[in-house]
């Protein structure tokens, strides 16, 4: 497990450069922070790419299309999410102050690009129904995976913490390298990530990068915290919702866990 939180600047701050390979993730990812006027364009001919707007006004233009995409944070508003194929060139002109996570990497596919948008966020209310006394409820939301893109080498979704609740959880793994990407509803809002026998704060645009071993993390009270979660798929093993619980946790999903905490109180 690593983590790590660079000084943020104006343009493409890079996380991860997968050129070195140091942190095996295959992937290559970025926080792209723009203000109104600035202009920013991408093109790779062997990488395809996800650019998910975290907060801003947008104009996405690409293969002749566009897409005015705007959205206040990612704690009240769906996300625009723009899947490229490689050799596609990307237009982004900004509004308004906006920060946008960039995650790309190699794939030899060549696909029609595709905009996920507002309309087509697939979420999951995990933990909803009071499971261990509500502790671990969130919104687990999917832009893309290999049920609706097969041709992809990537998955990106985003998680939605509730304050002082749970997520990843119970405690899991899987194959594919995952990079964990964190935002807060406040600047100075923190929580913690568990990865590998490791503990980690987490903080606004900091970023984990889980190779192997079983993870999970809260968020703090009174802190929401979104994350976007994206996964690479190994060569011929893509993560097709792939989840392994840790035995020792198996148990907290029998539906009367906990039952007999706090009876009568």
């Amino acid at each position: 497990m690593t983590y790590f939180k660079p000084e943020i600047k104006r343009g493409y701050n890079a996380y991860i450069d997968e050129s070195t390979n140091q942190m095996g993730t295959m992937m290559n990812v970025g926080l792209l922070v723009m203000e109104d006027g600035d202009v920013y364009e991408y093109e790779n001919p062997e990488n395809e790419i996800a650019i998910l707007l975290f907060e801003g006004k947008v104009t996405y233009e690409w293969d002749g299309k566009t897409c005015e995409a705007e959205r206040p944070d990612c704690f009240h508003y769906e996300a625009y999410c723009l899947l490229a194929s490689k050799g596609t060139k990307i237009t982004l002109s900004a509004h308004a102050h906006s920060e946008l996570y960039l995650q790309d990497t190699r794939n030899d596919n060549q696909y029609e690009s595709v905009m996920y948008t507002p309309e087509t966020v697939q979420t999951q209310r995990a933990g909803a129904n009071g499971e261990l006394m509500g502790c671990m409820r969130r919104d687990i939301k999917t832009f893309f995976d290999y049920d609706n893109a097969p041709f992809s080498n990537m998955v990106l979704g985003e998680v939605l913490s509730y304050p002082g609740k749970w997520s990843s959880y119970p405690p899991h793994h899987h194959p594919q390298p995952e990079v964990y990407f964190y935002r807060f509803d406040y600047p100075h809002g923190f929580g913690a990530g568990f990865a590998n026998g490791e503990v980690y704060k987490t903080e606004h645009n900091g970023c984990a990068v889980i190779n192997y071993g079983f993870h999970s993390q809260c968020a703090a009270p009174g802190y929401a915290e979104c994350y976007a979660w994206g996964i690479r798929h190994l060569p011929g093993d893509p993560w097709r919702k792939t989840r392994i619980d840790d035995a020792e946790h198996e148990w907290l999903w029998k539906p009367d866990a906990n039952e007999h905490i706090f009876q009568g109180k």
